[in-house]
Parts: C-alpha cells; sequence; structure tokens
C-alpha cells in the first residue's frame, strides 16, 4: 500500500510504499524523485544506471531523481520517495539537505547498514511517517518535513560513522566535493573546464585540483565522467544518435565525445551501442 502526501500550494510530494512500487521499476526508468529503498527482511536485486546491486537486509539506499533504476527480486522493502518541493525548498549547503552526502558527496552509491538498534529506532520513525500521513490538518507538511529531516539526519550520521567521515580538515574536503558535485550536476552539459566551477566556489583551478588530490579525485576527472555517465544514460536508455547525444552534453563535435568516451570506457560511443543491442 502506498501512502501519499500532496501539497498543492507548494507541488510537494511525498510517497512512503513498498516493494510493489519497486515493481513498477521492472522496466528501467528514471526514478524523479529523491528515493530511499529500504530492505527489510531479504535482499532487494535492482540495476541503477545498467549497474546491479544487491541491497543486502537491514540496509537503506539512496537514490536521486536522476538515476535510472530497474526492480529485479525481493519483498520485504519500505520505499521512501519525494521531490525538490517537499524537502529541498531551498538547496542551502547542510550535508543533510538535497545537497548533502547522501545524495552529491559521495563517488559511490550510499548504502547504510542498520545494526539492531537502528533497526527499532528507524521502525518507530516509520511507524510515526504513516501516523503521520494519515493525520490530515494544517501542519500535516511541516511534519512530515521534519520526520523526513530526522531520517536524512539519522543516515547522514550512519554513512559519516561507516566512511570515517569526522569533524577535521577533511570533513572540508567532502564538503568542497559535495558543493562541487552539486555544481556539476548543474552545469556538466554545457560547463567541462574546472575554471568555471573553480571560479563559482570562490577558489582557484590549482586550489581546487590540490584539493581533490587528498581525496583521490580530479576535478576534471568528475566532470569527464558525469559527461560519460550521461552518454551511457542516453545509449542505453534513449534512440538518440551518438551526434544528438554529442550535442545534448555540450559537444559541437561528436568526435570529441568519443574520443572521451573511449577513453574511459575503451570504446566509441557506437560500439558501446552495438554491445548492448548484441548482448540484449
Amino acid at each position: 500500500m502506498i501512502h501519499t502526501f500532496k501539497e498543492f500550494s507548494t507541488n510537494a510530494i511525498f510517497n512512503v510504499g513498498n516493494e510493489t512500487d519497486l515493481k513498477s521499476f521492472q522496466t528501467p526508468k528514471q526514478t524523479e524523485l529523491y528515493t530511499f529503498i529500504w530492505a527489510q527482511s531479504e535482499a532487494i536485486e535492482i540495476i541503477i544506471d545498467s549497474i546491479p546491486f544487491i541491497i543486502e537486509p537491514h540496509s537503506i539506499l539512496a537514490l536521486t531523481p536522476i538515476q535510472y533504476l530497474q526492480y529485479i527480486s525481493g519483498q520485504d522493502a519500505i520505499v521512501y520517495q519525494f521531490n525538490r518541493e517537499f524537502y529541498c525548498i531551498k538547496d542551502h549547503d547542510q550535508e543533510v539537505s538535497c545537497v548533502g552526502i547522501l545524495f552529491f558527496g559521495n563517488t559511490n552509491i550510499p548504502i547504510i547498514h542498520l545494526d539492531k538498534i537502528e533497526q527499532h529506532k528507524f521502525q518507530i520513525l516509520h511507524e510515526v511517517f504513516i501516523d503521520e500521513l494519515e493525520t490530515k490538518d494544517n501542519i500535516q507538511a511541516e511534519m512530515l518535513r521534519m520526520l523526513m529531516a530526522r531520517f536524512i539526519i539519522k543516515s547522514t550520521r550512519l554513512l559519516k560513522a561507516k566512511e570515517g567521515i569526522v569533524e577535521t580538515a577533511k570533513s572540508s574536503k567532502v564538503d568542497l566535493l559535495r558543493s562541487f558535485n552539486f555544481l556539476v550536476e548543474q552545469h556538466f552539459k554545457t560547463e567541462h573546464s574546472v575554471s568555471f566551477y573553480a571560479e563559482k566556489l570562490f577558489k582557484s583551478p590549482k586550489t581546487l585540483s590540490n584539493n581533490f588530490a587528498k581525496l583521490n579525485r580530479s576535478p576534471l576527472q568528475i566532470i569527464h565522467e558525469r559527461v560519460v555517465l550521461e552518454a551511457k544514460r542516453l545509449l542505453i536508455y534513449s534512440d538518440k544518435s551518438a551526434k544528438e547525444i554529442a550535442y545534448e552534453v555540450g559537444f559541437d563535435d561528436a568526435s570529441h565525445l568519443s574520443r572521451l568516451f573511449k577513453k574511459h570506457t575503451s570504446q566509441s560511443p557506437s560500439d558501446f551501442k552495438k554491445q548492448l543491442i548484441t548482448s540484449s
């Protein structure tokens, strides 16, 4: 059963569902909403951007609206989904916002494992969510946002503990990575140079690169990987030609994208597409 909250004045949407809702993703498609998938008593098998994932029991996985999700198997899941209008009304640069480490601060898709104590805490929070969704009054929206903030704060704390992120100089570098990732998400289709993002972050390109070197990431690498990821998504999930895709991700000449794509995948976009057709 799906519980839905809609606020017509702001177009806010918040859904709480289960594995039945995941089954609507048996054909791969973009999530279009910020999404948490919570595997409870058994593993959930999914594919994200053509990469297989298994969410182990008692684990939560976070997805952004732009990612392609395909459900393969698994039962006993809880799914939370919301749009920007529900929770991300303003992109304040905090680690528990929609610009936070759960969504744009990671190079990998974040998965949070819950021990027995945390399972109990999250289950209580879930019950409060359901109770609040069934309580229709003029403060319902605020209560649901507060509960989602609590959910995100708790998940963020667990993820930080898992990854060993502490409140030190390293944390500031993670914040910089987060801000950079979010800017790349907004501009990667038109801006491919490090200098553009450095200026937006009030840093010199050299300072930006030096900070990222300590995180084993290059700013240019992140930009290029995001462009290639988008090209892959369009090759997999659309019928657009390589030339159309090159134009969509900011290249006037398709050969420029082809060189970049081959550098990262060892294949040209056309060879990548042929391989998809052959293997399907």
